[in-house]
């Protein structure tokens, strides 16, 4: 069999390339594509039913990147040694892909298409999801699926000033920026991100470098697909439309709603839902008893009606659906340690929407564990976003976590990233949860603001309180009229053109997430934006303030206890000790809980307690043993044992020394008959340690009286190495001899 192999190759500003290729691999999809860059290797594959499911009126479309484990050489870890169930990785990047292809699908394309993006070879230098919607859309493009025109994502860091696109993971670690930017050739359709308090103007200038590369990849893209003979797509037909009965139902409803939007400005959501359903109820009891018209049909025209309606409000008198100002904040109501048994909490409520979120410290042995292609390791902050379905007034069942919540929690965990103080500050594991107990707009936001002050309440000492704001816009492309909406309900995101999510603190932003459903967005607009943006921010920042301010001085009562010991590589194992025997009898006794790690310069000793004196005791013991002799300080010590020249006194955990016959006083012993006992307790000072044998010389008559008749003379030990019974001249009963 013959292979028609087709290639192209995209070069990178910095000069390294990436090739795409076709007609090789899964030929049997609608399209399909290899992308390599390195040592990396991406499979896109495209497959679309050629008609539609009988009443489906959007387009089921799922996007699904796997990263396959012998593609970086491993064995998953799971117990089925095989790749299940999509990572939180996997999910996340899956949404970017699909958040930034949807949107360029035609609005009446309904049949049930599936994007499969694999990872099947791995490079480290070279980090893949930048690539997979590059993939994905180039298998669209040559393929005969109606998807208009291609797009791409790239990564773009702020780098030591400079803006880098697609480096490797060692750059992204140490930037100040990080965001994927999805676009077409004209227009930017998806960002996300995380930042170091970076400024609107960085953001934006990330933005433009970004889609000055994505064109070129675009371009790429209609040029391979018009060598392969590839531009001409399927016909199809999966609506059906009556344009008198759509005219009929904006006839008939447009004003009422616009009048009803108008009059009910101050209602709740449940108030102007009940208003437009009336309105609809009207129009079809009005309708003729024999009439012939589609009630999905009606339902539709209704909602498009409804929604002109909307935007016209908001574009001809800048009146909102609850009577706000473009630019105004919904109330807001917050507190701090709203919960008595977790370690930390916080109630943020803005509107109809409100998180109750919570903070947990762990230990070590609470860290998540991460086995993944890219990712293995420990992971010690965790965010988690759960949508339960009272939250909107609905009766649903619960289920695992849906990618909506995931991609919620990750982009809240990214806006408290940057704040959260390091694990050598600050040594325990720390899980978030958002809990949304109600919802109407911006919901991630909401968990930013609580998680925040749940951070403070719990006593950890963050750089600042960080606040979320989710943006809006409303245009008509026509008049060239637009409106930017602060803090958007539910209802505004749904029938807006804009979802622009930012967090940051008072010094700049955090982390972002944008989706854009409109052509021809200008960077002035998108600068209007986040300067709206920056002062909604700024002005929730100061509500809560209100509720904390600053972290608490210290943790909860209850809250585990932590530090870390840093200690020389070489004394691990003294702590261990033989068969962990040490460790474990220090963790028996005090109660507390230790884990012991290295890194590449030193040991570490996490020790976690319950109470402040379990901690200072297990504390105190792992000092014992890791401790430095020093010359000249005095010892509480146990002797161990006796010789006819001395004892040996163990004067700190796991050290003996000498204590000679000649310095346990300051009179004339002829030997250690009777003079001391083992176990028994004796205070001496270290006098020497012997450069080359690590052997310690104590003294106990060093810190007695020197009597009258016992002349200075020199601590210098006499010839023979002190081991013999000879002491000082001079007489007199010992008064260390037991009575």
């Amino acid at each position: 069999m013959t292979m028609n192999i087709q290639s192209t190759t995209i070069t990178l500003p910095d000069g390294r390339e990436i090739k795409v290729e076709t007609g090789q691999l899964a030929r049997q999809a609608d399209g399909s594509v290899l992308v390599r860059m390195g040592k990396s290797m991406i499979l896109a594959t495209v497959v679309s039913d050629t008609k539609a499911r009988e009443g489906i009126d959007f387009l089921p479309l799922s996007v699904d990147y796997l990263e396959k484990f012998a593609g970086g050489g491993k064995i998953p870890g799971s117990f089925p040694r095989r790749e299940g169930r999509a990572s939180e990785h996997e999910i996340l990047v899956s949404r970017l892909v699909d958040r930034a292809l949807r949107p360029l699908f035609p609005d009446d394309y309904h049949a049930d298409t599936q994007v499969n993006i694999w990872l099947l070879s791995h490079d480290p230098e070279v980090v893949p999801d930048a690539l997979a919607a590059l993939a994905a859309s180039f298998a669209l493009s040559i393929s005969d699926i109606p998807f208009p025109e291609p797009i791409s994502e790239v990564r773009v860091v702020k780098h030591k000033g400079t803006f880098l696109i697609n480096p490797p993971q060692s750059i992204i670690d140490e930037s100040d920026m990080d965001m994927i930017v999805a676009a077409s050739y004209e227009n930017i359709m998806m960002v996300e991100g995380e930042m170091k308090e970076v400024s609107e103007a960085d953001m934006l200038e990330g933005m433009r470098v970004a889609h000055n590369v994505i064109k070129i990849q675009c371009k790429a893209q209609v040029e391979f697909a018009e060598r392969l003979g590839k531009t001409q797509k399927r016909a199809y037909s999966h609506e059906k439309n009556d344009t008198e009965l759509e005219q009929l139902v904006k006839d008939s409803v447009y004003d009422k709603l616009y009048a009803a939007l108008r009059a009910g400005i101050n209602n709740a959501k449940a108030e102007r839902k009940a208003a437009n359903k009336q309105i609809y109820d009207d129009f079809v009891a009005a309708l003729p008893a024999d009439h012939a018209y589609d009630i999905a049909l009606i339902d539709k025209y209704f909602k498009k009606a409804h929604k002109l309606a909307a935007r016209n409000l908001v574009l001809n008198e800048s009146i909102r659906l609850d009577g706000r100002k473009k630019d105004q904040i919904r109330p807001i109501w917050a507190e701090a340690g709203f919960l008595p048994g977790p370690h930390g909490s916080a109630l943020f409520t803005r509107g109809e929407t409100q998180s109750l979120t919570t903070v947990t410290l762990g230990t070590k042995l609470d860290e998540q564990i991460i086995d993944g292609v890219m990712h293995s390791g420990m992971n010690r902050y965790m965010l988690h976003y759960n949508f339960p379905p009272f939250s909107t007034g609905e009766a649903r069942p619960n289920r695992a976590p849906s990618r909506r919540e995931v991609g919620h929690g990750n982009l809240a965990l990214r806006a408290l990233k940057f704040v959260k103080p390091t694990h050598e500050e600050f040594p325990y594991t720390i899980r978030i949860v958002s809990d949304i107990l109600e919802s109407n707009g911006s919901s991630s936001m909401a968990s930013v603001c609580a998680g925040s002050m749940a951070l403070m309440d719990a006593g950890i000492k963050v750089k600042g309180a960080v606040s979320g704001i989710a943006m809006g816009m409303i245009s008509d492309s026509q008049t060239g009229k637009y409106a930017i909406l602060s803090d958007i309900l539910g209802d505004e995101d749904h029938l807006g053109d804009m979802d622009f999510k930012v967090a940051g603190t008072a010094n700049g932003i955090t982390a972002c997430q944008m989706d854009i459903k409109v052509d021809g967005l200008s960077y002035q607009v998108l600068e209007e934006a986040l300067a709206q943006a920056r002062a909604g921010r700024l002005h929730i920042l100061g509500e809560m303030n209100k509720a904390i301010s600053e972290p608490r001085a210290e943790l909860k009562p209850h809250a585990p206890r932590s530090t870390v010991i840093v200690i020389p590589k070489e004394l691990i194992g003294a702590v261990i000790g033989p068969g962990g025997k040490i460790v474990q009898e220090i963790q028996k006794t005090t109660g507390a809980t230790i884990v012991i790690e290295e890194n590449a310069t030193n040991g570490l000793v996490n020790v976690y307690a319950i109470n402040g004196d379990i901690m200072a005791a297990a504390v105190a013991r792992v000092q014992e043993i890791v401790a430095e002799p020093e010359v000249g300080k005095i010892y509480k010590g146990i002797v161990k044992s006796i010789q006819t020249f001395g004892a040996f006194v163990e004067f700190m955990k796991g050290k003996e020394g000498l204590l000679h016959i000649s310095e346990i006083t300051w009179e004339r012993l002829e030997n250690m008959d009777g003079v001391i006992d083992v176990g028994e307790e004796v205070q001496v000072k270290l006098l020497e340690v012997d450069q080359k044998t690590g052997k310690f010389r104590l003294s106990r008559k060093e810190l007695l009286p020197r009597p009258d008749h016992i002349p200075e003379r020199s601590n210098t030990p006499r010839s023979g190495g002190g081991h013999s019974g000879g002491g000082h001249s001079g007489g007199g009963r010992p008064p260390f001899k037991r009575r």
